[in-house]
């Protein structure tokens, strides 16, 4: 059966396959006049390429006379594989947080409300998933806000495609101290430092770049065993890390510098490739951003299991 797909009707089938991407079950399909108009082909080869696409099991049809032909049911996996289009692939944090995994599983519930399918791969730091995407391993990287408009300015041709406001990202940064009575103004405080997460290294630059620190570079995965070893000081990193909240004390940022740093890094943003924005759009297309915030907040409060 895939054989055909290589004759003209089957070319002409993918091509409606696409078409029928955007219609939902129960609504009125294109008449075979339009198709014809739209997609320069005959009458005939029209209805050889919805009869295939019936006969492969990814539409059911149904003619209603002077009512037009209806869309009864179609399996939107099939279409995608028939209509060549793969699925998207995004790269997230590592899911060590509610909050991640909670944006993880509204995304993947998202895409699977419409009935399409996203892969998600989990990247250690903003820096190497967007980087994925300027190498064509992932469609789409989810980063900060700040991280985003950071690198944006060296590499104009990415964009943010989308934008989840604010505390979609984290909820906070604080600086966590190995010691509760610490104080981190003094001279050769040992402070953590991910050379490879944007937010974490912009932020500890900024709170400690005028408080004579000596920067130990830690994957920030390595941050909370450095912390309870007294092999650092402190550390900034996320407040959503129960963890990290639970074991050491948390303090606010003194730097004004640091503070203003920390409100971009709570928006989680979407970076794509300008040139790819309307392929990903269309890929996008009917994915309720909301829902996913909803999704995000249930996992969240533990009133829904992250499934990502």
């Amino acid at each position: 059966m895939w054989e055909k797909f290589y004759s003209k009707n089957g070319l002409a089938a993918k091509n409606i396959a696409k078409e029928l991407m955007n219609i939902k079950a129960g609504e009125k399909i294109p008449r075979i006049s339009d198709y014809c108009h739209k997609l320069s082909i005959g009458r005939g080869t029209v209805q050889s390429a919805l009869n295939l696409l019936v006969d492969m099991k990814a539409i059911q049809l149904e003619a209603r006379g002077h009512l037009g032909t209806f869309l009864v049911s179609k399996d939107n996996n099939l279409l995608l594989e028939i209509a060549g289009i793969a699925p998207l692939i995004g790269s997230m944090p590592l899911p060590y947080s509610r909050k991640y995994e909670g944006l993880a599983t509204g995304i993947v519930e998202g895409f699977e409300s419409t009935g399409k399918t996203v892969n998600l791969i989990y990247m250690r730091g903003g820096v190497n998933r967007i980087e994925a995407v300027r190498t064509k391993r992932s469609d789409f990287a989810i980063v900060s806000k700040m991280t985003a408009d950071h690198i944006i300015a060296e590499y104009p041709n990415l964009k943010i495609f989308k934008k989840f406001g604010e505390s979609s990202y984290v909820s906070s940064h604080k600086i966590f101290l190995a010691h509760p009575d610490e104080e981190i103004g003094k001279d050769g405080v040992r402070v953590g430092v991910d050379l490879e997460s944007l937010d974490q290294k912009q932020l500890t630059l900024a709170e400690f770049e005028n408080k004579n620190a000596e920067f130990v570079n830690v994957n920030y995965m390595q941050l909370f065993d450095m912390l309870l070893s007294k092999q650092i000081d402190a550390a900034v990193w996320n407040a959503d890390d129960k963890r990290m909240i639970q074991t050491f004390k948390a303090i606010d940022f003194f730097s004004p510098k640091a503070k203003k740093i920390s409100k971009d890094t709570t928006e989680a943003v979407i970076v794509i490739e300008g040139d790819r924005e309307k392929e990903i759009a269309e890929k996008w297309n009917l994915v309720n951003e909301k829902q996913i915030l909803d999704t995000q907040k249930s996992v969240e409060k533990g009133e829904k299991i992250p499934r990502y």
